[in-house]
Formats: C-alpha cells, structure tokens, sequence
C-alpha cells in the first residue's frame, strides 16, 4: 500500500465497498458524537468522512487533531446507510471506518477557519493567503484560472497561432504606465524595465515571419489597484497575426472567447460570433462609456433642440451661451412616478452634481418641473423620440458632453439597476471600434494620442497629411463583456513614414521616435508585414466567469491595494551592501510625523 494514499478524498465510491484505502489530506471538521467520531477529511480532489469508534486505540489521537493538521488514514470503506448518504459529495456514500492515523504535520490554532466562507478583512486574508487559498471557494477559482488557461492555449493551437515567449528584462515600454525598473548591476546608472506589454517584441515577430504568435503574456505596470486591475502584475492573451485586416483579427478571437465561456460560463447564455461592432463616437453618445454593459438595454439620445428657446432656463440658457452645450436624455422604462424620480435626483446630488431633470408620464401627460416650463408640445416631441408611454420617466444631463459623460454613464447604470432591467444570468460581448487617433489635452491645448501610438491611422498617411488630426480615426478597437473591458489591440502601423507622421503631430521629433523605438523602427525599414492584433486579460476573464467582483480573488498569490504583499513582505529594504553593487544612492522622501 503506497506510504500516504491509494485513493485521494474525491475518489472513493460505493463500488469501493468492504475494501481497504488509505486517504491523507486536512481535518476540514469533526464531529463527536458521543460512541463515534466523525472526520470530514479535505484535499484537492474533494472531502471524504471518517469515522473512529470510541473503542478503537486511535480514537484519543483523533480527538486530539486540529483542524487543518495534515492526517494520513488507514481503514476499511464502508457504504453508509440509507439516511447519512450526502448527495452534496462525490463520496457521500461511503465513509471510511479508520483503523490507523498517521500525523504528517499539525496545525496551529488558526487565525480564521478554512470550512467556512465568512468574510474576513482582504489584509488578513492575504497575509495568510495559503490558508485563504484551502478555502472552497477560492479554491475553486483558481482551479478555474488553469483550466481557462489550458482551454486557451488549446484553442490557439488548434487556429494555428503559436506560442513564443518574449523578454521580461527589456526597455521602457510606450504602453502609457509607470514602468517597473531593475537596476543593472553590470552597467552603473542604467536601467532594464519589466514589460508593460509585449507589444513591440510581437510585432518585431511579425517582421520576423512568425505569421501567428500567442503567449500567456505576464504585464507589468506600475499603477494603482481598482476592483478591475490588479496592481502590479497580470497575465493577458497576447497574440499577433501577419497579412490580416480588423476583421481577420476578429474571426480569430471571437470562436475562442465565446467558446470559453460557453465552455466555463455554467450554461449561461454568450454571444454568438461575429459580436456587435459599435463605433466609439456612437458607444460615448448612448452608453455614456466606451466598455459599455449591454445587458443594459438603456440607450441616451440627444434632445437639444427640444430645449432650445425653451421655457426651461436652465438649459436655454446653457445652450445659448455656448454652442458646444447638448442636452441628453436617459430613459426610464417604469420609472415614471415622482418617487423614483426624487430619488435619483437626489442620488445626483450626492455624486456631487447639481440634480437630475426629469419628466415622468402618466395618463398620456407629462409631469414634472421640466415638463411644465417646456410645455406640451415639446413634451410630446421628447416622448414621441425616446419612445416612451405611460409609467414611464426620463431624466436629463446637460453641458458640454465630455464633462458629462462620465456621470451621464453612471445614471444610465443607476437607472437600469433600480428599475431591475439589467438582464443577469448571460455573457454580452461587443467590439468598440474606430477609435480616434488624437485628442486635444484641454489643459495644455496639445494634441496628443487618444489610444494606442503604434495604430495604423484610417486613410494612411493621406489622412495624417490632409485631414483636421482630431477627426481622424485608427484601426483600434477593445472587446467589452458585460461593461468590463477585456483587451484592446490594433491593426499596427508597419510603414516608417507613417509612424513619423503620426509621432510629429502628437509633438514627437524624428530624433525622438528614433531613440525611444528605434529597435521596431529600424526592422521595419526591411520589410514589414501589415499586421494587427490583441491581449484580452486573463484575470478579468476568470472574474467574469468566477462571478466575482474582485479581481483579487482569481488571482493566487495577489498584491493589495497599496501594491503590497503582505504574505512575502514585498517590497522590502535591501541591505546597504546591495544598494552599493548596485550604484544606488537613496534619496527617500522626508518621514511625515503623525500631526503633519
């Protein structure tokens, strides 16, 4: 009989009757009942129950266990009887009747039980995050994680796509975020950086004539953490594809996400390939979002010229002083009584701004402030746009749209919650697509790049000559499922030419884009394929499906939100000596005393 277990705890069956097993793992529960003392016994695979009588030699050792103490028993399977079968457990209908018990290790008196799915403070629980991780559900997460994994990269494979792996010590990236650096000990002063991406090197693998290329990707960015995006580090899909157009790209992508969460999504519905292709401009002006939910199926439309010379001062006058103002109009389908109305007004005022109009109708009028000094006619002409009847509200945001759209964004989602439309139990996918290529910095007057620098502009190098830069668009585009981004990607530009063009309007002299992307420049004055492609996230796939909020929680080993790890102690001071080797000098911020 093998030294620890011939089955493990998820294994044992009722055909395994009247034989003997050996089973190790963790005491997940006792129970004593008096004559009979009941082990629930927990590894990876499963739990299965042990049972000593009172009468047996070990039964003073078994009482004596910790929970969580590692435990090797040796007994005979029996099946149980009729009414203790436990139709929630793959071996709920055997128990094994424990004849030996082998202590491989301990426990100590635990900080927080492991059987239970209590909430316990984050700091706690990553401290200890290799007792968190015993835990069912978190358990069963990261389990998810490696099986998504494996799909993933089976599904690539089986398109042709090949995995290749890229450098982690490279050279500051120009994806947009803080970099990670790591000092050379070899050459004084100088600084290798962890990629934020492996976007130049994938593409310098196009060059190179590799057609296909997938990995796993591990990103590094120094940034801060939000329910969404660990900070630190995560793990993306990268992949790349040579003589393709944003649609290849596409057909590429769709079959495997859709199929991994068809495979992994619980039987929930997802949408079907090929997903829905929605501009940018026209995401922003109905979503108020360019990750829009779409089991939202609120859409906001301009009303302007309702309001226009209007009874409404409010807006009238806006609309008269500046010639940017728009009004939009957020539909409530049955929101239409005046508590519902006051409620997300003053929700509005709370998210600082200073109310929301609204109009509700009922009895085939209109009734509301905003109604009254419109009047009528102009009530029945924003009904009559918005589609509207009876039980039924809209509320209205007004100003210049990029200073709303934000709170716009957020109302919409407000009011679909509130009023419960938002379907659940389903996964929505879309591609945002024609991005613009620049956008004015409002502070600086500067125009700069809205998105992705390495895009190939629509129109080419005619367009960057010819065209106004900020109503040009770029063959980039993201997938959005259920209003969370996924990843983004591009058709990238391959020509030098254009790629100093596109640089020298956003402020970037030749000598500048030479220095800082040399490397990707210089290959691709010897014959650069058109090429495109994207990185949909990892860790915010598993979220979706682990139906969890929290990116933290499908992620092993995970920072905290200040970029800590509190399990290792990282980061952490080095010893002088270390910093000498390496030509650093600290120059630490100034100790604020705790009055500062």
């Amino acid at each position: 009989m093998h030294a620890y277990r011939t089955h493990t705890c998820g294994a044992l069956k009722l055909s395994d009757s009247g034989q003997p097993a050996r089973v190790s793992g963790w005491v997940h529960r006792k129970r004593d009942h008096g004559q009979l003392l009941f082990i629930d016994l927990r590894d990876h695979y499963g739990i299965t129950q042990c049972v000593v009588d009172s009468s047996s030699p070990v039964f003073g050792l078994a009482e004596s266990l910790r929970l969580e103490s590692v435990i090797t028993v040796t007994g005979k399977v029996v099946a149980r009887s009729a009414e203790t079968i436990n139709t929630q457990l793959a071996t709920g209908e055997i128990e094994v009747q424990v004849g030996e018990i082998s202590v491989q290790s301990e426990s100590e008196t635990l900080p927080f039980p492991v059987n239970a799915d209590t909430e316990y403070p984050e700091e706690m629980r990553l401290r200890y995050r290799f007792l968190d991780l015993r835990r069912e559900g978190i358990h069963e997460a990261i389990v998810l994680r490696s099986r998504v994994i494996a799909s993933i990269r089976q599904r690539m494979i089986d398109q042709g796509f090949m995995e290749y792996q890229t450098p982690i010590l490279t050279s500051s990236s120009p994806e947009g975020a803080r970099d990670f650096l790591v000092p050379s000990r070899l050459h004084p002063g100088q600084f290798y950086a962890l990629p934020q991406a492996p976007q130049q090197f994938k593409q310098l693998l196009m060059v190179a004539g590799f057609d296909r290329y997938f990995q796993i990707a591990p990103c590094f960015r120094d940034e801060d953490a939000r329910a969404d995006r660990a900070p630190g580090e995560f793990y993306q899909l990268d992949f790349e594809m040579s003589f393709v157009t944003q649609e290849d790209v596409f057909a590429a992508i769709e079959p495997v996400l859709h199929g991994i969460f068809a495979e992994f999504g619980k039987g929930k519905p997802v949408t079907p390939p090929p997903f829905p292709r929605i501009p940018y401009a026209e995401s922003i002006r109905s979503y108020g979002s360019d990750k829009p939910d779409l089991r939202n199926p609120i859409k906001m439309q301009n009303v302007t010229e309702h309001f226009r010379g209007s009874g409404f001062k409010v807006f009238a006058g806006m609309i008269e002083a500046n010639p940017k103002v728009e009004v939009w109009a957020i539909p409530a389908p049955t929101g239409g009584n005046r508590a519902f109305c006051d409620r997300m007004n003053a929700w509005a005022q709370g998210e600082g701004q200073p109310g929301l109009g609204y109009i509700f109708f009922k009895e085939g009028e209109g009734s509301g402030p905003v109604a009254k000094n419109i009047g009528p006619e102009r009530t029945a002409s924003v009904r009559e746009q918005l589609g509207l009847g009876d039980g039924d509200a809209v509320f209205f945001v007004a100003g210049v749209p990029s200073k709303f759209i934000a709170f716009a964004g957020a109302a919409r989602q407000k009011v679909g919650r509130e009023r419960g439309i938002v379907e659940e139990g389903l996964f929505k996918f879309c591609w945002i697509v024609d991005f613009p290529m620049y956008e004015l910095n409002e502070d600086t007057g500067l125009i700069e790049f809205s998105h992705n620098p390495f895009s190939m502009p629509q129109g080419g190098l005619d367009a960057l000559l010819h065209q106004d830069p900020l109503t040009i668009n770029a063959f980039q585009y993201d997938i959005v499922c259920n209003g969370i981004e996924l990843c983004s990607g591009a058709i990238r530009n391959h020509l030098p030419e254009i790629m100093f063009k596109a640089f020298e309007i956003a402020g970037y002299p030749v000598s500048e884009v030479e220095a800082r992307f040399g490397g990707m420049v210089n290959a691709f004055r010897y014959g650069a394929p058109p090429h495109g492609g994207a990185a949909p996230g990892i860790d915010r796939m598993v979220m979706l499906l682990a139906e969890t909020p929290n990116i933290r929680e499908v992620i092993a080993f995970p920072l905290n939100q200040q970029a800590q790890d509190l399990l290792m102690q990282a980061p952490a001071p080095v010893p002088p000596a270390r910093l000498k080797e390496l030509h650093i000098a600290l120059s630490l911020p100034p100790v604020r005393g705790k009055g500062a």
